[in-house]
C-alpha cells in the first residue's frame, strides 16, 4: 500500500508532503494545487514507462512547472512579500512515493551548461538523481538501489555494487534494473481519469467494434465493451449499481456482429435510449461505473473532479461506488463537491479514508492544519 506522496519544487507545491489512505479525497479552493498534486502523480508514472521529459514537455518545459517564488520562505511571511531573492542551490523538481514495499524517489533538474555547448536541447529535464529504499521512510540501512547522473548502484545486505552500464540523462534506473522491475511496473499501471468525454462526438456514444477490455480508456471510449466484460465476469453487482443512482432502469449492452452499443432502460419510457441520447451526466455515471468496477484494478487509480455533468443525485452513489472500489486498489480523488466529501465519508471507513485540504499561503500550497507532527515523514537527501 502506497502511505506517502511528496513533491518540491513543482508549481506551488514548494515542498508537501500528503499521507495516502485506501481513499484519498483532495480539496480545496480554486487555485489551491489540487490539480498540480494530480499532476505530480502523472509526472511520476511517467518516470516508471520512461516519458518523464515529454511529460514535462507537454506541461510547458520544466522551467514553466518548476516553483516560481524563492528557494526559502523563511522571513518572507513576516514580512509580506516575496521578492528580491536570488536562488542559491540547484534548480529542482523532486517527486516521490512512500509504500510499504519499494519507495521511490526522482531528481529532475536542468543540464549542466558549458561555453561549449551548442544544441537548442538545453532546457530538457535530466534526471539527476533516483533513489528505491525498502518501507515507506528512506534510511541509508533500507536504500536498495540508487542513482546519481548516469552512474548506478545496487545491493542486496552487502556493500554498494556499481551496475556496468551509465544511464542517459532521460533514462530511469527503474527500466535498467531487473530487481526494479515490480515496481516499475507498478507505478506504470496507474490510471488516471481525467478527460472522460460526453460531447456530442464522444466514440463513447457511438456503436463501436468492441474487443474485451479489462480497463477503461482514459477517455471512456470503450465504456460499452469494458461494461459487457464486467457483466460476463459477473463478479460485480452492476445492476445494484445502476439501480442506485437511476432507480427502476436497466443497463443492456447490445452486440451484433462484433459491434457495441450501449442502451439504459427507464421507468416510463416506452424504448431504451441509446447511448447517443443519454445526458451527459447519465454518460459519465456510466463510464465511472466501468471505470471502477474494471476487472482488472491498478495499484493506484486517480480521479480528477469525477463529479463534474452529475446531477446532485448521483453524488452519492459515485461515493458508494467509489468506496466498493477500494477494496481492491488505492483510490485519489481531487474534487471541489463538499457533497462528494461528504458522501466518501459516510462510504468508507475512517481507517480507510485520508481528507486532504489544500490552501494557498504566500503562493505556496500547504495543507490545512498540518504540523510538524501530523506531517508525514519524508526524507528528500541531496544529490
Amino acid at each position: 500500500m502506497y502511505r506517502t506522496l511528496a513533491v518540491s519544487g513543482y508549481r506551488s507545491l514548494r515542498d508537501v508532503a500528503v499521507r495516502l489512505g485506501k481513499v484519498t479525497v483532495v480539496t480545496g479552493p480554486n487555485g489551491s494545487g489540487k490539480s498540480s498534486l494530480y499532476r505530480s502523480l502523472r509526472l511520476l508514472a511517467g518516470c516508471a514507462l520512461g516519458d518523464a521529459v515529454g511529460s514535462l514537455a507537454r506541461e510547458g518545459g520544466l522551467s514553466s512547472v518548476l516553483w516560481a517564488g524563492p528557494e526559502t520562505l523563511k522571513g518572507a511571511r513576516r514580512e509580506g512579500l516575496v521578492q528580491g531573492t536570488v536562488w542559491k542551490g540547484p534548480v529542482s523538481l523532486k517527486l516521490g512515493i512512500g509504500a510499504d514495499a519499494l519507495s521511490y524517489l526522482v531528481d529532475l533538474g536542468l543540464p549542466q551548461q558549458s561555453p561549449m555547448t551548442v544544441s537548442a536541447f538545453t532546457r530538457d529535464p535530466e534526471i539527476k538523481r533516483e533513489a528505491v529504499w525498502a518501507g515507506p521512510i528512506m534510511r541509508t540501512s533500507t536504500l536498495f538501489a540508487r542513482r546519481k547522473r548516469a552512474l548506478v548502484e545496487a545491493r542486496d545486505d552487502g556493500p554498494w555494487e556499481e551496475m556496468p552500464f551509465q544511464l542517459a540523462s532521460h533514462q530511469s534506473m527503474l527500466a535498467d534494473l531487473p530487481e526494479l522491475r515490480a515496481l516499475r511496473d507498478d507505478l506504470a499501471a496507474w490510471r488516471f481519469y481525467d478527460a472522460l468525454r460526453t460531447d456530442a462526438d464522444a466514440l463513447a456514444r457511438q456503436p463501436r467494434i468492441g474487443t474485451r477490455t479489462w480497463a477503461l480508456a482514459s477517455d471512456g471510449s470503450d465504456v460499452a465493451a469494458a461494461l459487457q466484460t464486467i457483466v460476463e465476469r459477473g463478479k460485480e453487482p452492476v445492476e445494484e449499481f445502476v439501480a442506485d443512482a437511476f432507480p427502476g432502469s436497466r443497463l443492456e449492452v447490445r452486440a451484433v456482429d462484433g459491434v457495441f452499443d450501449l442502451t439504459l432502460s427507464q421507468h416510463g419510457m416506452l424504448r431504451p435510449l441509446h447511448a447517443a441520447e443519454l445526458s451527459d451526466g447519465t454518460l459519465r455515471y456510466i463510464m465511472w461505473l466501468a471505470a471502477l468496477l474494471a476487472p482488472v484494478r491498478p495499484p493506484l487509480m486517480a480521479l480528477n473532479e469525477p463529479e463534474n455533468s452529475l446531477h446532485p443525485t448521483l453524488i452519492a452513489p459515485l461515493g458508494r461506488l467509489i468506496a466498493r472500489s477500494a477494496v481492491d486498489t488505492q483510490v485519489v480523488v481531487v474534487t471541489h463537491s463538499q457533497a462528494l466529501v461528504e458522501a466518501l465519508t459516510e462510504a468508507v471507513d475512517e481507517d480507510d479514508l485520508e481528507l486532504v485540504e489544500l490552501e494557498k499561503d504566500t503562493g505556496e500550497t500547504v495543507v490545512v492544519d498540518q504540523g510538524l507532527l501530523s506531517r508525514p515523514t519524508w526524507e528528500w537527501g541531496r544529490r
